[in-house]
């Protein structure tokens, strides 16, 4: 059976494997969300039979074992709400005990100590803007945690250095814009690592291997990430690495072993690289990883230091552990997430293109199509022959539809891992256009400034270049353009529908941004400074604000309109999705869907499956 015959419901069983994590035993704890939502698993070698430890409605957003013990830390939050709580598992007994315990605010796990008597964490409960740090014992829960130090912003916490004296603290005051500190913990004294930084990312903050150092990637007098090393006796910044063109994004260090990972993205791609300090500037590199192509992260050492775990996701390869050899880099998969029984061969791997636009510059896009000779001749969303009037039109004419997907963030990347909607979409008919318009990193701080406040639409204009682009393909069937995005890619699925209306058939809003003023009222508090840094400030850009949101030219859109939200979604509150369906339903075909248990974005698989069944029931009727 081919995968013309699976409908979105198969597509969305797709399991994934993550967010690894090794015991000192050598044991593998992992999230897999083969129950429908992100579970602790464990697996003792590669395919080995993994076992379940947390059976959770709820999804659980990270694990993180024990140091000494066995036993492990996890989060999770309720309904998609953000407000994560933190949790030991004992595996061997199925215990779980919650340690924060305070449902209205948000905990951002920072680490265990060397003995794994104590963990640090960061908070707003104190006051929903900003986040303090906190110190619990491991017996102690609730209110037991020590406040050791009051924040005013947004503060989270990457490690305790080796001697379990200090933490190492990152403050973001926007996306692009961070500073690093050393908290003392016995003083109270908090350290300016950074200071007189302005625009500099320092990303994947990590401890050198004996706390006199910290290594980082940042941009700092640079257009791109680089490895630099952090001096903490005389505060000089030294680069150990660099990435050319591209980005150095990602860094681990074993203490013990003083072997490092570090990761550089290159047009969307991971290239993971291996070596040990032989020096505090100089990495010996060893053998390059035997993986997957794609996107891959989340390294964590073996307790020896000898090997890795890391999370590896491609186009055509869904998400999944391996364990790589530090030295030699040879890699073994060691979780098997199913693919819900689609052949894996039949995963379509997108070509990346380079489109011009309006100032001539050129703007990278990942660009799939079907092959037009499978394209299916009867099928519908829930898995039932039907007349597909989509795909088979796409045969006769020459000419696929295909759906724009716009990412979100703005800051984020759309890059080539396993998205299994496109797959689907694919299968049956479309093509997929995933451009990274201005403002997306991966390509530079320039770059990612260019869509700032004022320049905000520039970005819109850059999908309609990428429609441009698509006209003149001959694949592509013009009149069938269907605009896509969640998120901020929301934003500009509605803004690209009001400053273009002629370009679409339909657009789909997934929790996207209509009016960048009540969004920034309404928004959760410990956001407010931060977005606001990105597409300007209610006090000083607010008649700006207003001139962009598309709910103010809400008229000018001309095409079928889908908006999906969560109701407890904290980022954009789910008034963004009631305002915009309200005005475009006046004129418009306009549909509705909104899930009571979800916040930004749809994690439980019962409502992902009817979501997007209901996205493709709307692009087969409209388009």
């Amino acid at each position: 059976m081919t995968s013309d015959g699976y409908d979105i419901e198969r597509y969305l069983n797709v399991r994934s494997a993550h967010s690894l994590d090794f015991a000192p035993d050598g044991t593998l704890a992992f999230l897999l969300d083969t129950t429908g939502t992100p579970q602790v698993w464990t697996v003792d070698e590669p395919g080995g039979w993994p076992e379940q430890h947390t059976f959770f409605d709820e999804r659980v957003t990270f694990v993180d074992w024990s140091p000494e013990r066995r036993e492990l830390a996890f989060g999770m939050d309720e309904g998609g709400n953000e407000r994560q709580q933190l949790y030991r598992l004992t595996p061997s007994t199925g215990r779980i005990t919650e340690w924060t315990a305070t449902p209205d605010a948000k905990h951002r796990w920072g680490g265990w100590t060397s003995d794994g008597d104590r963990f640090a964490f960061a908070s707003n409960r104190r006051d929903e803007s900003v986040f303090d740090l906190y110190v619990q014992g491991r017996d102690e829960t609730g209110d037991d945690a020590e406040l050791v130090h009051e924040g005013d912003g947004w503060l989270s916490l990457a490690g305790w250095s080796p001697g379990d004296d200090r933490l190492l603290v990152h403050e973001a005051h926007a996306s692009f814009d961070h500073d690093l500190y050393v908290f003392h913990v016995d003083d109270g004294e908090l350290e300016h690592l950074t200071g007189g930084s302005v625009d500099t990312r320092f990303q994947s903050p990590e401890w050198g291997p004996d706390g006199e150092n910290v290594y980082v990637c940042t941009d700092a007098d640079a257009d791109t990430l680089r490895l630099e090393r952090l001096d903490l006796a005389t505060g000089e910044r030294a680069v150990v690495e660099t990435g050319g063109d591209w980005n150095l994004d990602g860094v681990t260090v074993d203490a013990d072993s003083r072997r490092v990972v570090y990761s550089r993205n290159v047009d969307g791609y991971t290239e993971l690289m291996a070596g040990e300090f032989t020096a505090p500037g100089r990495i010996d590199p060893f053998g390059e990883p035997s993986l997957p192509g794609g996107v891959a992260g989340g390294v964590s050492f073996g307790a020896d230091g000898d090997r890795y775990a890391v999370t590896v996701s491609g186009s055509t390869v869904n998400t999944n552990g391996f364990v790589a050899d530090v030295t030699s880099g040879d890699a073994e998969q060691w979780t098997f997430a199913s693919t819900a029984g689609i052949p894996r061969e039949s995963f379509v791997e997108p070509e990346l293109v380079h489109y011009p636009t309006f100032d001539d510059r050129d703007i990278p896009a990942f660009f799939t199509l079907p092959d037009a000779a499978s394209a299916p001749a009867d099928h519908d969303a829930g898995g039932d022959a039907a007349d597909d009037s989509s795909a088979r039109d796409s045969t006769e004419d020459g000419g696929v539809p295909v759906v724009v997907d716009i990412h979100g963030g703005p800051e984020s990347q759309r890059r080539p891992s396993f998205h299994p909607v496109k797959q689907f979409l694919v299968s049956h008919g479309y093509g997929v256009f995933e451009p990274n318009v201005r403002g997306s990193s991966g390509y530079g701080k320039a770059y990612s400034h260019l869509d700032d406040v004022e320049n905000r639409m520039d970005s819109v204009a850059d999908v309609n270049a990428g429609v441009e682009w698509l006209d003149e393909h001959p694949a592509v069937d013009s009149d069938r353009v269907v605009a896509m995005g969640g998120s901020y890619g929301g934003f500009m699925v509605l803004a690209a529908m009001t400053e273009y209306p002629d370009l679409w058939a339909a657009g789909v809003d997934i929790v996207g941004i209509a009016n960048f003023v009540t969004f920034l009222e309404n928004t959760g508090d410990w956001r407010r400074e931060l977005r606001e840094a990105e597409y300007g400030s209610l006090e000083h850009d607010r008649e700006f604000l207003e001139s962009i949101s598309p709910i103010n030219h809400v008229d000018a859109i001309d095409a079928p309109l889908f908006v999906l939200h969560g109701a407890n979604d904290p980022r954009v509150p789910v008034g963004e999705a009631e305002q915009i369906v309200e005005e475009a339903s006046k004129h418009v075909p306009t549909r509705k869907l909104v899930f009571d248990d979800e916040g930004h974005g749809f994690s439980k698989r019962e409502n992902r499956i009817e979501a997007y069944r209901a996205v493709v029931d709307f692009l087969d009727e409209h388009v």
